[in-house]
């Protein structure tokens, strides 16, 4: 569901909190989430909730364009590595070796990997970590082939094997970064949800329970709740 969605319900809140302080001391609800003080305070701490989806998410963003970058150049420098490798003297298992990790890490396309990283689709994102926790295994691997055969020491700043063990832990803390970016935004948006669907306690449920109160107090055919009964609340969760 859009964001749009969301924020039209607490907009709308807010609508439905102008026309109960319209009405004066004639809304006097009992019930204690229906006074205007708490339904202001359930108002902000749903715009809260919204502002916080929003500053994660791009948080969340960020952490996964710095992925994507970080892993963009992968399938053509292990293709490096390996032509590298199999001109260095290395014998021939070595190079099997090599190059069974390399098939390995140019098993997916870049395509596709940059369809599951874009964050545009939550519920991928699961399959998206998998197979980026997969990459950084085969590179492991890789580095390990390489630094037990001291034959490979290319000239190429690249392609050394400094070079290679510091793209190695780039690619852990980039990965990292977005496993926490995602957690942090996944947490935001199960408390916005909370706090606009609960069944008992959300902005949604109080919404529907002002219109009855309404209803109770000016009667069904009355304008004031031909006023409220047009405002439109609804249920969503992502």
């Amino acid at each position: 569901m859009s964001e749009t969605g969301h924020a039209k319900n607490v907009a709308n809140f807010q609508d439905l909190i102008s026309f109960c302080e319209g009405y004066g001391s004639t809304y006097n609800p009992s019930k204690e989430n229906l006074k205007i003080v708490s339904m202001l305070n359930q108002y902000q701490r749903s715009l809260d909730r919204l502002y916080q989806v929003k500053t994660d998410k791009t948080g969340f963003d960020i952490a996964t364009n710095n992925r994507r970058n970080e892993f963009d150049d992968l399938k053509r420098l292990s293709t490096k590595v390996l032509s590298a490798f199999m001109v260095s003297g290395a014998d021939k298992l070595a190079i099997d070796d090599v190059n069974s990790i390399q098939k390995k890490i140019q098993g997916r396309s870049s395509k596709k990997i940059k369809e599951e990283a874009t964050g545009e689709d939550i519920k991928r994102i699961s399959t998206a970590q998998q197979s980026f926790d997969r990459f950084i295994d085969h590179f492991a691997n890789l580095l390990q082939v390489l630094e037990q055969n001291p034959v490979y020491n290319p000239n190429e700043m690249e392609l050394k094997l400094t070079s290679l063990r510091m793209k190695f832990e780039s690619m852990k803390r980039v990965n990292k970064d977005l496993t926490d970016a995602y957690t942090q935004y996944s947490n935001a948006m199960i408390r916005r949800n909370h706090a606009l669907y609960d069944a008992s306690t959300g902005l949604v449920q109080t919404a529907k329970e002002v219109k009855l109160y309404i209803r109770s107090i000016f009667g069904a055919t009355s304008p004031q709740f031909r006023q409220v009964n047009c405002i439109e609340f609804r249920m969503m969760k992502e």
